[in-house]
């Protein structure tokens, strides 16, 4: 089966009902996708899929041949993070960290898709869990980028 993650096409071989999260981690090596509860409920393994923000925990490689996959490695591009990415070292968001990948990821989609996202927004869009309660953090980075974003600046 073929994936493109990253921007880079990959031949894998294992069963095509083989959760993508897996398949990230376990076959390709790339671990900033975490596993958290394997049910899809807390989002540490949020990747997007063809832009829109997914959680690899549950989703077969067989239902993302073909498309285009992004990973938290590959959300940074020729070596400038991501707004998101930036935002969160600002604002100093992570405590452990364990959620925060998936976190970013589902944040990035939230603002390409509204880039000025308003708390009901931000609540119904961003439904990861973060076990060290960091939300005050996220929202307030959450802001400043979608701020930014409007100013026509980077964070």
């Amino acid at each position: 089966m073929q994936l493109i993650v990253n921007g880079q096409t990959h031949d894998v071989d294992v069963e095509s009902d083989t959760p993508l999260l897996w398949v990230l981690r376990d076959t390709l090596g790339l671990i900033g996708t975490k596993f958290g509860c394997g049910a899809a409920q807390c989002g540490a393994c949020t990747v997007h899929v063809d832009g829109a923000p997914i959680r690899s925990c549950i989703v077969p490689i067989e239902a993302v041949a073909g498309r285009e996959i992004t990973t938290i490695e590959g959300l940074a591009q020729d070596g400038v993070l991501h707004k998101v990415q930036r935002a969160w070292i600002e604002h100093d968001v992570p405590q452990c960290g364990y959620c925060q990948s998936g976190m970013i990821m589902a944040v990035a989609a939230l603002l390409a898709e509204k880039p000025r996202p308003s708390d009901s927004d931000i609540d119904a869009a961003i439904t990861n869990i973060c076990r060290c309660g960091t939300y005050q953090r996220i929202r307030a980075a959450i802001h400043a980028t979608a701020a930014s974003l409007m100013a026509g600046r980077s964070p």
